[in-house]
């Protein structure tokens, strides 16, 4: 999955990743393989966010952080209105 971060200086393309991760994580059987990945030359840090987005463990100390936990929860809650 290739994402693109609204401004090329994105503070918040790692989480943008990292909900995007956990969607699929929920949604797919555990027998897919996702790679997540920022749009070429969309943002000044690509190389870093993608590394930290297909890092294993760098996700699971990530989604161990109950903080970070309730922050994705949030942006993957549906909304209504």
């Amino acid at each position: 999955v290739t994402f693109t971060p609204t401004v090329e200086h994105c503070s918040m393309a790692t989480l943008i990743g990292l909900c995007i991760r956990v969607k699929l994580m929920r949604s797919l059987p555990s027998r897919y393989k996702v790679d997540i990945l920022v749009a070429p030359g969309s943002h000044s840090t690509e190389a870093s966010v993608n590394k930290q987005l297909n890092d294993k463990e760098r996700v699971a100390a990530a989604l161990e952080n109950p903080n970070l936990v309730d922050m994705v929860d949030e942006c993957l809650a549906p909304t209504f209105g």
